[in-house]
């Protein structure tokens, strides 16, 4: 086992089937080289290659012959970085980190051990067991979350929280709080299992600080809720059910996996924004989202600004960000329309940055990410791009669509989530750009009843951009309803939506969110801020089944982004009276200012850095005027100051001198 696992029960080798020769271990279904080259590369037996790891159970005459080829394996794959990549090894941040996992799988391969592969014993909080399946490991070894909470162990990389009295793991839910959130009792089997982990490792950590003199902690109601008899027997030892103990058949190892002959392929989300307050607090919820959500692969922030916007912009750290000129004032036109720069934004991404991924998936700014989006779990393929459905783009039933495309048989209505093949994004980002252009020229078919715009002023042209370049190019969709959902509207039953859009207003009770009221509110760099709190879900209405969930979503989305929110002060070393500590950060952002020679000349560079540098000095001191403009300030006082004593001093010399010279005159009179 490894150490960030708890025990649930008992593990007897020979219960579980384990004898000389055949291992039993847990399934590890990522380690794809077990099948593709690696394999051929570093086992001389790749057959016998499996995926497997977490949990073994293994007779000591097979260890001993297993562990120095475990260790020369591990090395072997390690030094093997020409084989890195997440298509060859499954690593999604292909650092290498997996190696010892190849290592064991290989070095077993090589002394000819036959595993006998469990997929039950262990499983990861967050995922649900299968029915039946009482696991016996819960290995915490990726993010997880219940509602609006969630933990992660690499969040607690440098805690000392083993030698810190009373300090413990954020609190998670109650059982009572998690049977609201979830109505399949399998699923919510899962969420019990995830406040299980947490709640016995806090248990551990109030053992461990008693007996190290620790005092003892003040009375709460959760540390009350840690001792009580409920809480001791929803964690008493379990035992190993029949279905538990079931091994996993080829049969079903391949209904499991994905396709074998072909590795996943490499993905990168990106996601458009400006240079303001409010793209800010946006781009802080999405990317607390995307790091919470397991979404392979990068991520990149298209971060559109005009050269005067860079200069004040302070939010340079929010996100991996790719730098746009901004076309939100369009360079010919003059037409004032921010929207645009989406299409822009990407078009320019894919001629200026390196790109190494296979699949692109394209967001917005105001999105939570809930889980994963990937091409192989939506069936993208090369000329089939992946969406979800925007209804209201009727121009594509109508005139409009016969107007601004040869091919309106071809037009979807489509947006908010794409999932496209980098090949077909190039094809089309230039058409998307253009047709935008050119549907937010025509000002003649702005009505509601040709575009859908409640508004009428053309602001969806850029949504009409994309559904009329795909199909020029007679790019035809799959449109999935169950990536994307609004907040507000009542979802369907049994469907787990991978993302919430939150563009529109939405309401709980007499409690409401329109992300427009805060277009002009710092929610970033005013510490401690934060939108105002959703209802409590255990005052909500349990009566009506279908408000209640719909409820429970709307206040996921603004528990999340608050949540995101609070992390990100506390990154900003926030203090609760709502100080910052000095901190070098900005000074890094003003040296980063010199970096953009992709899309700005090294003139405004050097002055955007030097006016940047006196912003932070003037922070520093807490005047708010810039440290240069200072130094003159003193220098032309002081030299007023001296200039004066100069002339009173000339002054009152003359006036001396005059004096002596007038009683000399007359001294010289009486003596004469």
């Amino acid at each position: 086992m490894v150490t960030d696992m708890i025990i649930r029960g008992r593990i007897v080798p020979w219960k579980l089937a384990a004898e000389k020769g055949r291992p039993v271990a847990a399934y590890y279904g990522y380690l794809r080289g077990c099948y593709n080259i690696l394999a051929q590369l570093h086992t001389k037996h790749p057959e016998l290659c499996a995926r497997v790891g977490g949990l073994l159970a293994m007779h000591i005459d097979d260890l001993r012959s297993l562990a120095p080829i475990w260790l020369s394996k591990t090395e072997e794959v390690r030094q093997d970085r020409a084989h890195w990549g997440v298509n060859i090894t499954g690593d999604i941040y292909e650092k290498g980190w997996i190696s010892e996992m190849y290592g064991y799988s290989f070095g077993a391969a090589e002394v000819g051990l036959h595993h006998k592969i469990n997929d039950n014993l262990m499983i990861y909080p967050g995922y649900a067991p299968r029915e039946g399946v009482e696991p016996i490991l819960l290995h915490y070894g990726l993010p997880f979350r219940v509602g609006n909470w969630s933990f992660s162990k690499a969040d607690h990389d440098k805690d000392d929280i083993v030698y810190s009295c009373d300090q413990l793991f954020p609190q998670p839910p109650y059982p009572r709080e998690v049977m609201q959130l979830e109505i399949d009792p399998n699923l919510r089997r899962g969420l019990f299992l995830s406040i299980e982990c947490v709640n016995i490792l806090n248990e551990a950590l109030l053992i461990h600080h008693a007996a190290n003199g620790c005092p003892k902690p003040p009375w709460s109601k959760y540390l009350n809720f840690l001792k009580s008899r409920a809480f001791a027997e929803l964690t008493k030892p379990k035992i190993v059910t029949p279905a538990t103990l079931q091994l996993m058949e080829d049969t079903v190892q391949k209904h499991i996996d994905h396709d074998d002959t072909r590795p996943y392929p490499k993905i990168h989300t990106v996601f458009s924004t400006e240079c303001t307050p409010y793209f800010d607090w946006q781009t802080v919820g999405l990317m607390h989202s995307f790091r919470l959500s397991g979404q392979p692969g990068n991520i990149s922030r298209l971060l559109s600004c005009s050269d005067a916007d860079l200069k004040l912009y302070k939010g340079h750290n929010l996100a991996p960000t790719h730098y746009v000129p901004s076309m939100s004032q369009h360079p010919l036109t003059g037409d004032w329309y921010p929207a645009i720069n989406k299409p822009a934004a990407v078009l320019h991404w894919l001629n200026h940055a390196n790109i190494e991924a296979e699949f692109i998936v394209i967001l917005d700014a105001d999105m939570i990410m809930r889980g994963p989006i990937t091409p192989w779990e939506f069936k993208a393929a090369r000329g089939k791009p992946v969406s979800t459905p925007y209804d209201y783009l009727i121009g594509c039933d109508n005139e409009l669509a016969k107007l601004h495309t040869s091919h309106p048989e071809a037009c979807d209505k489509v947006g908010g989530v794409i999932i496209m093949h980098i090949d077909d994004l190039r094809k089309f980002a230039l058409l998307w750009l253009h047709k935008t252009e050119e549907v937010r020229a025509d000002r003649a078919h702005y009505a509601r009843n040709i575009t859908g715009d409640i508004y009428e002023s053309g602001w969806i042209s850029e949504m009409y951009g994309y559904s009329f370049g795909a199909a020029e190019l007679k790019l035809r969709h799959t449109t999935n309803r169950e990536i994307m959902i609004y907040p507000g509207y009542v979802p369907e039953p049994g469907i787990k939506y991978r993302v919430f859009h939150y563009g529109l207003e939405f309401k709980v009770g007499n409690w409401s969110f329109d992300k427009a009221d805060w277009r002009e509110v710092d929610m970033v760099t005013r510490c401690w801020a934060k939108f105002p709190e959703p209802p409590d879900p255990s005052t909500l209405d349990h009566n009506d089944e279908e408000n209640l969930q719909r409820d429970f979503l709307s206040i996921e989305c603004v528990k999340t982004l608050n949540e995101a929110l609070r992390l990100h002060h506390e990154k900003m070393n926030c203090h609760k009276d709502g100080s910052i500590s000095e901190l070098k950060e900005e000074r890094v952002i003003s040296r980063k200012l010199g970096n953009f020679s992709e899309n700005f000349d090294s003139k405004e560079n050097l002055k955007s850095r030097n006016y940047s540098e006196e912003i932070v000095s003037a922070k520093k001191d807490g005047t708010g005027i810039p440290s240069s403009f200072r130094v003159w300030v003193l220098f032309l006082c002081g030299f007023s100051v001296f200039g004066f004593l100069i002339i009173v001093f000339l002054v009152h010399s003359g006036h001396k001198r005059k004096g002596m010279k007038m009683k000399h005159h007359r001294t010289r009179r009486r003596n004469l």
